[in-house]
């Protein structure tokens, strides 16, 4: 279907690949991973033909159609969330629009009345040969799937934040079905419910995916053949991602393995140089090994990707009751969002707050931090407890002429500098990183930059609202692995189920049936309830 062969790319001195080769085949699902900017959106922009490569060949047929989800929602504005998402079918759309055009003229033609109705006979066949009297169900299906409630398709696409104009832009590109889906990291603003529904429809999917994505599980159940990008070469593993963790390994152990093989050997014909260049009687033996070292092709020094750690300060202890949850009400107008909720947390628990959008989840973390009163009932947090919480907006409370580094020193005076590089390097940022201004961190790094100042205080209790958001794979797993070495008491909301798994030692499942309390991991709430999210069948 699509062929790189031996494909160079650079951005003046930053080479992104060099001869690079890779092919993808009709019907693959491809995860395109690497560092941040390895090159994975020029790779996008490449098999769109937005860029041409450097060097090599980039082959691909005439007719291909291509659909790509990019992280830019645009300004949508002056059509129903319906009528924008069938607005991308592509041509169906087009049809569909001539179509209604071709009605208005049969009512008003006059001596061009044979012509008209020639042109509706045909656009009417290939309208319904390409399912367009399904086209409005099938928008239907997939803005449910990805959250939007019937009642709310008929808004205005401009009322939509950021986030929900993101899952109408994805929508248009899977209502499209194009013969490739371009998809850059779709599960942001997603949440648990949308993305299980997205994981379902990508695994049926007719088509070639290729898709970045920070969603480990998608990954695995979805991918079935791994492009990596890094340090300016590409290499293909089939598998999923956990088969590509293993077998990058195993390969990073034999690349480093011949490095050495070769360092030592080139090393002894040195030494051996070296010593007798001045001996005539060797001269000839000499010669014979320097052209011998000119013609060996060198190994280059592999590249090894570091995943930090950071031993994060023990809390202090709290008392046995961390916070307690009084008959809680809260609603919103005439929608009750919490009517009598009670609940105690422990020392030392970790709850999973779990719910379809609407539920309540975000309004009890904030009442349980302070951060906006019920309307009836109380939260109150218990004795020698330090509180932390996390939400979206903590972000804004970042110094825009901060550098990195200098945000970190302000919010910790006493800690030296290579302590907070290395709370830094944690969160992903890495050299020159720290230096980064605030004002031009993308939403992920503020996210990043947030988490560890928060993790740096060491509360002993935590409250976050979707800590999870925007960070790649390998920050996630830095965070979690601190988070799961944390021994305080945590309450948290998360639609990363590698999270969940790793986390959770209690769920609260927020419904229209009520509160219900899970005394266990999440995986004994699948395994109990039949769902990895409410309301969604395994």
């Amino acid at each position: 279907m699509l062929a790189f062969s031996n494909v160079t790319k650079q951005y003046g001195g930053q080479v992104l690949f060099v001869d690079a080769s890779f092919q993808i085949n009709p019907g693959e699902r491809i995860g395109l991973v690497g560092p941040n900017g390895a090159g994975k959106s020029t790779v996008f922009r490449l098999i769109l033909g937005d860029e041409e490569a450097d060097d090599g060949v980039i082959e691909r047929p005439r007719k291909l159609a291509i659909g790509c989800f990019r992280q830019d929602a645009g300004d949508a504005r002056g059509r129903s969330i319906l009528a924008e998402t069938v607005a991308g079918a592509g041509e169906v759309a087009e049809l569909g629009e001539e179509l209604a055009a071709l009605t208005a003229r049969l009512e008003a033609a006059g001596d061009d009345l044979d012509e008209v109705v020639i042109r509706f006979g045909d656009v009417q066949s290939r309208y319904q040969d390409l399912g367009g009297y399904e086209l409005e169900a099938r928008a239907q299906e997939i803005l449910h799937g990805l959250g939007f409630a019937t009642e709310l398709v008929s808004n205005d696409v401009g009322t939509l934040s950021g986030g929900w104009k993101m899952r109408v832009a994805l929508a248009r590109i899977l209502l499209a079905r194009p013969e490739i889906l371009l998809l850059d990291e779709p599960t942001n603003y997603l949440d648990l419910e949308s993305i299980l529904w997205l994981e379902g429809f990508l695994r049926d999917y007719p088509g070639t995916v290729v898709m970045t994505c920070h969603d480990r599980d998608i990954m695995n159940r979805v991918v079935g053949k791994i492009i990596e990008i890094d340090g300016g070469a590409i290499r293909t593993y089939g598998g999923n991602y956990d088969f590509y963790e293993t077998a990058r390994v195993e390969a990073t152990a034999r690349r480093e393995a011949e490095y050495a093989r070769q360092q030592a050997m080139l090393a002894k014909e040195s030494r051996f140089v070296e010593r007798f260049k001045t001996h005539v009687a060797k001269a000839s033996q000499v010669q014979s090994r320097l052209k011998k070292l000119d013609k060996i092709e060198k190994i280059a020094e592999p590249r090894r990707i570091v995943e930090r750690r950071f031993e994060f300060r023990t809390p202090a202890r709290s008392g046995d009751d961390v916070v307690k949850v009084d008959a809680l009400r809260k609603a919103y107008g005439t929608r009750v969002v919490h009517d009598g909720l009670s609940l105690i947390i422990r020392r030392g628990e970790r709850w999973a707050v779990m719910g379809e959008n609407g539920a309540g989840k975000s309004t009890l973390l904030k009442m349980m931090a302070g951060a906006l009163q019920p309307d009836a009932g109380a939260a109150t947090i218990g004795a020698s407890v330090t509180l932390g919480y996390y939400a979206q907006h903590t972000m804004d409370g970042l110094t825009a002429d901060h550098s990195v580094l200098e945000e970190l020193e302000a919010h910790a005076p006493l800690a030296n500098q290579g302590t907070l590089r290395g709370l830094a390097g944690a969160f992903g940022f890495n050299d020159d990183d720290v230096f980064k201004p605030v004002r031009i961190l993308s939403g992920g790094e503020k996210a990043r930059l947030a988490l560890a100042k928060l993790m740096w205080d060491a509360p002993n209790l935590m409250i976050l609202d979707e800590p999870s958001n925007h960070l790649d794979i390998v920050t996630k797993r830095a965070l979690m692995t601190a988070l799961t070495d944390y021994t305080g008491t945590m309450v948290f909301v998360s639609h990363d189920r590698m999270f969940l798994r790793a986390l959770a030692t209690r769920v609260l499942e927020l419904g229209p049936g009520g509160p219900r309390i899970y005394g266990g991991p999440y995986d004994e709430y699948v395994a109990s309830t039949g769902h990895e999210a409410p309301g969604m069948r395994v």
